[in-house]
């Protein structure tokens, strides 16, 4: 199996929604995809500028109180998930999202910490770190990417 690994600095939020795009010529159906960070490290930016990469056209909330916000993309499905608020991996079970994790989508998961075991692994995880001016972004992938051209 190729890996890829990357450290990036991002020096604010056009340049998150840059490497986004990067990102996203790159997602398949089937893929899941971990986004860890601190409260503002750019989790959601990050998800906003993969979504409209896809052919989003409208507005990207977070989805913090609804728990998953669904797109209908050209790609196929992609879910949105904020897990920030569960209290306990077996919300994840009592909510019923497995069925969203399958082979036509793409699953967009911020917190994934919060469902401990009972999510399915990641394809590409991603880690924020704030810095005083930007952020530091961490890229490990289970497949080769090309992230050439990440930072702007």
């Amino acid at each position: 199996m190729t890996e890829t690994y990357s450290t990036q600095i991002l020096k604010d939020e056009a340049a998150t929604i840059h490497a986004a795009g990067v990102l996203a010529r790159q997602l398949q159906p089937g893929q899941v995809i971990y986004l860890h960070g601190d409260l503002g490290a750019g989790k959601t930016t990050l998800v906003r500028g993969i979504l409209h990469a896809l052919g989003h056209t409208g507005k990207v909330k977070s989805p913090t109180y609804t728990i998953v916000e669904p797109y209908n993309l050209a790609v196929g499905s992609c879910y949105h998930f904020d897990l920030y608020r569960f209290q306990d991996p077996e919300e994840w079970e009592a909510a019923g999202f497995r069925d969203y994790f399958n082979a036509t989508s793409i699953c967009l998961v911020e917190w994934p910490e919060k469902a401990g075991h009972l999510l399915p692994d990641a394809d590409i995880e991603i880690q924020f770190d704030i810095l005083p001016h930007g952020r530091i972004l961490h890229i490990t992938s289970r497949q080769a990417l090309s992230l050439e051209g990440l930072c702007q």
